[in-house]
């Protein structure tokens, strides 16, 4: 497989962030307006990630419309139908010619440096997939040198052993898998706290502290 300096794609999946569409599990503490505005920050601050990665694509995958915090550089398309197995599916299809490596927009405290080992030159010469665990049993991020949707078509999502299923999806078909390190989904309140400290100059983290002090939605 290719491992050459920045000819792997770069994609994310996201919901548009408005009012009673996203982060819903955030309300209460957090009002739907906040709660939005929050999955707004994180989703700049993983767009922002991406452009200053190395890549041959950088595709945000959509449920909804582009505003204002889509930065110049990315590609919008929108995500397919179906459950979200079908719609991550659909999402290494549209990239199928060279390796991919896809992520949520519920990891704002990502890096480049957190990504560098799916983007060095050397990332597919002994690996077929790059798997990144969440902490909830679901994973934050999917790479695959060979895009293929049959490995993610099926697989239950949105449960405590999503990760495990996926995983093993991918062994199951022979792949050799390199894993990422374990990280945290903003899904609650909790969830949030935590992982604003794991990002102190973070969007996200200036946000949850404003609105953690009391400030209104801005």
């Amino acid at each position: 497989m290719t491992g050459l300096l920045g000819l792997t794609a770069l994609l994310v999946i996201a919901k548009e962030p408005r009012p009673g569409h996203v982060k819903t599990r955030l309300t209460p503490p957090f009002t739907s307006a906040q709660a939005a505005a929050l999955a707004e920050a994180a989703l700049t601050d993983t767009l922002e990630t991406v452009l200053r990665c190395p890549a041959r694509r950088r595709v945000l995958f959509l449920d909804g419309v582009p505003g204002r915090w889509l930065p110049p550089g990315i590609e919008v398309i929108p995500q397919a139908s179906g459950g979200l197995d079908e719609r991550l599916a659909a999402a290494f299809a549209a990239v199928a010619d060279g390796p991919a490596l896809l992520v949520g927009m519920d990891t704002p405290q990502l890096t480049p440096a957190l990504l560098a080992p799916v983007l060095d030159p050397g990332a597919w010469r002994e690996c077929d997939a790059w798997f990144g665990p969440a902490e909830d049993g679901g994973f934050w991020a999917l790479g695959l040198a060979a895009p293929d949707p049959a490995l993610l078509r099926g697989v239950p999502m949105s449960t405590a052993y999503t990760g495990a299923a996926q995983r093993d999806r991918l062994t199951g078909a022979g792949l050799r898998v390199c894993d990422l390190p374990l990280l945290r989904d903003v899904d609650t309140a909790p969830d949030a706290a935590e992982v604003a400290a794991a990002a102190p100059g973070s969007r996200f983290a200036a946000r949850l502290e404003y609105y953690s002090r009391g400030g209104l939605v801005s």
